[in-house]
């Protein structure tokens, strides 16, 4: 993916997709391992069942991380000033995310000039999965 460029981005610039394969168990479980959270919900069917759920569905975080993911593939981790996500809807095992940016704002933070960024993840149904926003440096 190409990088931010300072001089060429402006409001209406949409970041380049980037595709997540379909989630599966394997996905669930690796995440849940690394990132300390073994809710049930996410990694037990019968729990998941028994909450009223035909299956277990993905972290939120996982979704987050995705997003985070788009964003790093066009900055530098170290040009994330904030970065903020609402969780729209539960994302199913099979999901294959969608996730983009467009910029909504320019703006000068602290003599840094930043980019406003509104993003999503849509699953392969245009189910929307997540809804955030960024400001990072460029």
């Amino acid at each position: 993916m190409k990088k931010l460029d300072g001089t060429k981005v402006a409001i209406g610039y949409e970041l380049p997709e980037y595709m997540v394969p379909a989630i599966s168990r394997t996905t669930l479980a690796l995440f849940a391992g690394a990132s300390g959270d073994h809710n049930p919900i996410h990694i037990d069917i019968d729990f998941a069942r028994e909450a009223g759920f035909d299956d277990v569905f993905a972290h939120g975080m996982l979704g987050m991380a995705y997003l985070a993911q788009l964003l790093t593939k066009v900055t530098e981790q170290k040009n994330i000033q904030s970065y903020k996500v609402r969780f729209n809807s539960i994302t199913q095992i099979g999901a294959a995310l969608k996730c983009s940016g467009t910029v909504i704002n320019i703006e000068e933070i602290d003599g840094k000039k930043t980019a406003r960024i509104e993003l999503k993840a849509f699953d392969q149904y245009d189910d929307l999965k997540l809804l955030g926003e960024a400001v990072v440096k460029i």
